[in-house]
């Protein structure tokens, strides 16, 4: 792959070059300071260092950027003060997290990847910049495209789940749709910010923030693929990550930074810290104090020091010493500076606050998230076609800790989501079902508490309904940052309401709001019928009574690989052989549960049935530098029509490196009617057959390759071809 050079056209780059010739070094390092304005607006007269640091800065006109200010009118008025108070008329960029929607929630990324549809990704990432840009925010802090294959880690909710091909794919709609540039509505451009580079994904024992040690093989061929994509559709910037990489962290790291980022890839953008990340450079003990945190981050390639102050308060004294090189400053500016007049700053800093009005929770971006939620919903189980249910039922039970709830489907990271914008899965079931339906409603229990006092009214109901609802899963606020899990069945007494109202002989459908896969074995031994509904944002209620009453046919396939036990994780479809033959007591396995998972990667089920045949390979025998067409054919046998995530994987069957068992190399989401058979193509490219050899080199190698085309990652029609 080539690069997306040119990130800032000569015109940008010469008028750089003018502003940086007139600063000073201390105006330069300004420019190089982001602070949290949230910190500063909540306790303003607390006296706190970083407090002082950011009001020097915007009294002298001279700081570079802020984020977390809250609101058009306030971004405008500080924009107003920082352009007056500089002496060369500098504006600041305004940052904010906008991870999964601004004021219009859609599903956490992790739901949203198990659509399939990187054009859905594109739309929900341009409405959030949207929104966000006119509130004043011209720079947001997504997409998260990191790699994991640990659901203990609470910031799976915020990837794209385990595979390194998907996420390149999402990586490059979600940069494309969120930098909204050169827009013909005013004042409305914004950069995005891929994060968190790199590794963070892979944090032991699922523990946020903790150590990460990978190979440089691992790094290269899961890890880092989705940011070389995100560099390649033109991002602006590149968020560095909190953890250690080998022993150096993130932005201590020059291989990443420079190396890596910087001459191999040709990345042009700004590279931001995370959080008080160059502090942190202390805690992890490579730097002895602020002041040689701050030579390691400028010498590494950090541009952008958030809010640590470090940058502000020492880089001025290394230069004036000789320990740090202004030509390094001035890199890092002049990167600063030209994202600015990308962004168009200095023409108009300031947003026409009637765009608010029409912008967020449009019409057109609450439709949006109605269909973004329905396409990221997952059928794992449907017994005896329970589903889809009729709206004509003559009584329906509705129970569980999130049936009425309108906090927790926002997910995590939906700072700006508002509860009352949430549509609840039973106001949604309200509005779907026929005014003679008995609607029957108890909570049971709560999401986390111990206490089982309200099963019997819970219970009460689903002995007097045909068919029963449970809703149940976890909190918002058991994914995200900081909140990781060391087991992952539902929290509290949902396991045994669940239990309870099964025992009662009913029909019941089980709909699961979470963050991450969960380890529901029981569940889906007992239960009727299983959604997974993630959580997905404002329109949660309506998308999923859309799904359960059969107005949408569910197409939503799995991300991320829903393990049978804790004891099982790290479990990934993309793992590797071993070299001991399966069977026997000296295998690989456990003496207490299969190593199979529950639910594999790419699994997800329909209310209709697909039948795939005709498999052609294009060539039994291609030259290294040739391209293979491969070809099915899917047939919608069932009653309905449906959508089908049709997935190719590649195996090597024999290489100078050991392979994984197989490497999704390519998907295509079609719509076929009842009874209707379309022939899917794929085109394999040398790219797609290209290992990193034993000489660390990008290679086809000659040999066997095994193609798979099927409905998820362990079923499938199978083939092969020859590399000569």
């Amino acid at each position: 792959m080539i690069a997306k050079k040119n990130l800032f056209s000569s015109e940008i780059k010469e008028k750089v070059q003018s502003l940086i010739s007139e600063m000073t070094l201390e105006e330069k390092v300004g420019q190089m300071s982001q602070f949290d304005w949230g910190f500063h607006a909540i306790n303003p007269d607390a006296g706190g260092e970083i407090n002082l640091i950011m009001k020097e800065l915007l009294d002298k006109g001279m700081l570079g950027s802020l984020f977390n200010l809250s609101g058009v009118e306030q971004a405008n008025t500080l924009q107003q003060q920082a352009i007056e108070r500089s002496r060369l008329g500098i504006p600041m960029i305004v940052g904010r997290d906008v991870i999964h929607g601004y004021r219009s929630v859609f599903p956490i990324p992790l739901a949203q990847s198990a659509s399939w549809n990187p054009d859905l990704i594109r739309r929900t990432a341009s409405a959030a910049s949207k929104e966000a840009a006119s509130d004043g925010i011209s720079w947001v802090f997504a997409p998260m495209i990191d790699i994991t294959r640990d659901p203990r880690w609470g910031r799976i909710a915020e990837t794209m789940g385990e595979d390194p091909h998907l996420g390149e794919i999402m990586a490059e709609a979600w940069v494309d749709g969120a930098e909204v540039l050169d827009s013909a509505n005013e004042s409305l451009s914004v950069a995005s910010c891929p994060k968190h580079f790199a590794g963070y994904g892979f944090a032991e024992s699922g523990r946020d923030y903790n150590t990460v040690d990978v190979s440089d093989r691992v790094l290269r061929e899961v890890i880092l693929p989705p940011f070389r994509k995100a560099v390649d559709a033109g991002a602006l910037s590149i968020m560095a990550s909190f953890n250690e990489v080998n022993g150096v962290p993130a932005c201590a790291n020059h291989y990443l930074l420079t190396t890596i980022l910087r001459e191999e890839w040709g990345f042009e953008g700004v590279l931001v810290s995370d959080y008080n990340a160059l502090g942190e450079l202390i805690t992890h003990g490579v730097a002895k104090d602020a002041e040689e945190a701050c030579e390691i981050a400028i010498k590494a390639g950090t541009d952008m020091d958030m809010h640590s102050g470090i940058y502000y308060k020492y880089l001025p004294k290394l230069v004036q010493e000789g320990r740090v090189d202004e030509s390094l400053i001035d890199a890092a500016v002049g990167r600063i500076l030209a994202l600015k007049i990308k962004l168009k700053l200095f023409d108009n800093a300031q947003v026409n606050p009637d765009l608010n009005q029409s912008v967020i929770l449009s019409e057109e971006h609450v439709s949006l998230a109605r269909e973004a939620a329905r396409e990221s919903i997952v059928l794992l189980k449907n017994d005896n076609d329970t589903l889809p249910l009729t709206k004509q039922l003559k009584s329906l039970a509705v129970i569980g800790p999130l049936a009425t709830n309108i906090n927790d489907p926002l997910g995590c990271w939906a700072a700006d989501g508002n509860p009352d914008d949430v549509v609840s899965l039973l106001d949604g079931i309200k509005a779907k079902i026929s005014p003679d339906t008995e609607l029957l409603y108890a909570e049971g229990c709560d999401i986390e508490s111990e206490d089982e006092n309200g099963f019997e009214q819970a219970l009460a109901v689903v002995a007097q309904a045909d068919v029963t609802i449970i809703a149940v899963g976890e909190s918002k606020i058991m994914s995200g940052e900081g909140n990781s899990r060391s087991e992952l069945d539902l929290p509290g007494k949902q396991r045994e309401l669940v239990e309870a109202a099964i025992k009662l002989g009913k029909p019941v459908v089980v709909v699961l709001f979470n963050g991450r896969p969960l380890t529901t074995v029981w569940l889906d031994e007992k239960a009727t019928s299983i959604v997974e509904a993630w959580h997905l944002g404002i329109q949660s209620g309506n998308a999923i009574a859309d799904v359960l009453f059969g107005d949408y046919n569910p197409s939503g396939k799995l991300t991320a690989t829903f393990p049978r036990s804790v004891g099982q994780i790290p479990l990934y479809y993309y793992r590797k052989n071993t070299g001991r033959p399966p069977g026997g007591v000296y295998s690989s396995r456990y003496v207490d549960a299969p190593v199979q998972p529950l639910y594999p990667f790419g699994y997800g089920l329909s209310y209709t049935k697909f039948e795939y045949n005709n498999l052609v390979i294009s060539s039994t025998s291609i030259s290294s530098s040739d391209s293979v067409s491969v070809s099915v054919d899917i047939t919608n046998t069932g009653s309905y029509n449906g959508d089908e995530v049709v997935q190719l994987y590649i195996r090597d069957l024999a290489a100078s490196v050991t392979q994984p068992l197989k490497k999704l190399k390519g998907f295509s989401k079609i719509s076929l009617l009842a009874g209707e058979t379309k022939t899917v193509t794929f085109t394999v490219t040398p790219s797609d057959l290209a290992i990193i050899g034993v000489n660390n080199s990008l290679t086809v190698e000659p040999g066997s390759f095994q193609v798979m085309v099927g409905s998820n990652s362990e079923d499938g029609l199978i083939g092969e071809f020859v590399v000569r």
